[in-house]
Formats: C-alpha cells, structure tokens, sequence
C-alpha cells in the first residue's frame, strides 16, 4: 500500500488523537508508511465565537471532509462527538476506535460540585452541560467559554472561573487525569453523543482504506454510537436543544440511555431502551420514539423556534 495521508484538527489535543490512530493502524500494520497533516478548521478560526453563533453543524470537520472529497487527505480523523449525523455525499463513517471514559469532569480549584459556593462561576460552552449542571446546582452561575483544553483551564488557573466543565477523554489523552477534581455521573450528566471515541471518515468508494480502518473499529464500541447516532438523528441531530446519549454493551445486551432538555433547562426528559446490540440502530430508533411520546419533541422545537412573545 502507497503511503496514506491522516488529516486532523491542528490542536494540540487532535494531533494527540490523530498519533493514537497512527499508532493502531502500525501495530495492526507493521511497516505501515503513513502521515499527518494538521488543518484549520472553522471553529478553530474562531474560537472566540460561541458555538451556538454558528450557522449549521460540523465546524470542527467541514474543512476536513473537503480536503477528503479533494484527495488530499486519506482518512479524517475526529473527535466523533463533532461529526454531525448527516455526513456529505461521497463520504463515510468507517470506524470507531476503543472508547474512552465517556463522562464529562469538573476541574476546579474549589472543590467538587456539591462543594462549590453559591454563585461559583462555572465555564462551559455546551448547552447540554449546562442545562444538567443547573438542574443540580441551580444556585451556580454558568459562563460561556470557548478555546481549546489549556486555555479552559488557565481560566480556572488564573481565577477567572471556578471550575470548568469538560470531557474526561479529553483529560485522559493530554495525560491531566490528576487535574480532574471529580468525575461527574452519567445519570445526572449524559454525555454527548459520541463522546470519548474517535470516529474515521474515509470516501465512500475507497474500498482499500474501508478494509485498513476496519482492523482498527472497537465493535463495542461502534454499536454503542450507532445506536447514539441513530436516536440523535431521528430527533433531528442538527438542532441546537440539548440532546445527548450514552450507549453501554454488555454481552449481546445495549443499554441506551438518552436525555433531551428544553434550552432554559426547566424541562429535562431521560429514558432508557435496551436491545440488541446486534441492531443498534433499532435501539436508537426505539428510544427516539419513546422520548418523542414524552414531549421531547416539543422540547427541540422550541429550542429552534423560541417563542417571539
């Protein structure tokens, strides 16, 4: 095989993930010639902007996906919680690596969550963190924040914030697990969905690196976001409402567990379906379904649309 070409997000936390891929494609490859090219994306341009600023999804892998279309990258490479459901024509997910732990942390200087003095200024810039942080801690004072991992935490550092609120992969592969002051639950924080997996996007035609990445793709694991992908896009993944979704395999068993919130987050809805894990998307439909009967989506409508009144 020529030598392939690996494209990622210029961080210092996606080039980490893009030499993680490298790594298991050479352990399952030895000998494998390859490289990585960093490119820039939108939200990286930006990174200033709020997220919820922006129009449309996948700021962090449009330009990534062209330079796929192009051919002058080989295989993308994300942190699969920012690929979008609806992936461009002539493009596909092919695998997902061993996931990580799937939960968000706090990062403070002032103690864990119950700890925290009424009013500590928590950063984050994800709608769905903060809607679950606040149906905790209602007392808290939520602030936006965007910028990579460092810059989060040189805010938290310097006294600008109290806390921040970010993802435990995320800690875990930059080697800070000893920053984390304390590992938020999944029944009171779920997940994006995604979260804690890198996800590979090849050309749909490109049998040769559809049969390379498969050596690589943790089956667990992808039934597990199958399943999340599935249930988000059935409520309609490309809005901004908080939705988020954790899939767990046990056996031949998948437990998925979602959570859809109103934007001011005064109404929180979660469920649970289980299933095979053999049809994963089965699961993901069947829980969207269950959360549309519960209101869920009214929620996400109202999120898109907010009342003018």
């Amino acid at each position: 095989m020529r030598e392939i070409t690996i494209g990622t997000r210029g961080s210092k936390l996606a080039v980490i993930q893009a030499e993680e891929l490298l790594a298991k494609l050479r352990e399952a490859f030895p000998g494998l010639k390859a490289g990585v090219v960093k490119i820039k994306t939108t939200g990286d341009r930006y990174s200033a902007t709020a997220l919820d600023e922006f129009s449309g999804q996948g700021i962090f892998v449009k330009e990534l996906e062209k330079a796929l279309l192009d051919r002058q990258i080989d295989l993308a490479v994300h942190s699969l919680k920012d690929l979008p459901t609806e992936i461009p024509d002539g493009l596909t997910l092919s695998a997902a690596t061993a996931r990580l732990d799937p939960r968000d942390v706090l990062v403070s200087k002032a103690g864990k969550l119950a700890e925290l003095v009424s009013g500590s200024k928590i950063g984050t810039g994800s709608p769905r963190r903060a809607v679950q942080l606040l149906a905790l801690r209602p007392d808290l004072q939520v602030c936006g924040i965007r910028g990579n991992i460092d810059t989060r935490l040189r805010k938290v550092a310097e006294g600008e914030f109290d806390g921040v609120i970010v993802a435990a992969a995320a800690m875990i592969r930059l080697g800070w697990k000893d920053r984390i002051k304390e590992y938020l639950p999944v029944e009171h924080f779920t997940p994006a969905v995604g979260q804690g997996t890198l996800g590979i996007e090849i050309r749909s035609e490109d049998k040769e690196f559809a049969t390379l990445v498969s050596k690589i793709n943790d089956e667990p694991t992808w039934q597990a976001v199958t399943a999340e992908r599935t249930f988000l896009q059935a409520l309609g993944g490309g809005c901004r409402a908080p939705i988020a979704a954790l899939g767990i395999v046990s056996a031949n068993t998948l437990k998925l567990t979602g959570m859809v919130a109103s934007i001011d987050g005064v109404h929180i809805l979660r469920a649970t379906k289980d299933g095979s894990a053999s049809t994963p998307e089965q699961v993901g439909k069947r829980l969207a379904q269950k959360m549309a009967e519960m209101g869920a989506l009214a929620l996400i409508t109202s999120a898109v649309e907010p009342s003018q009144s």
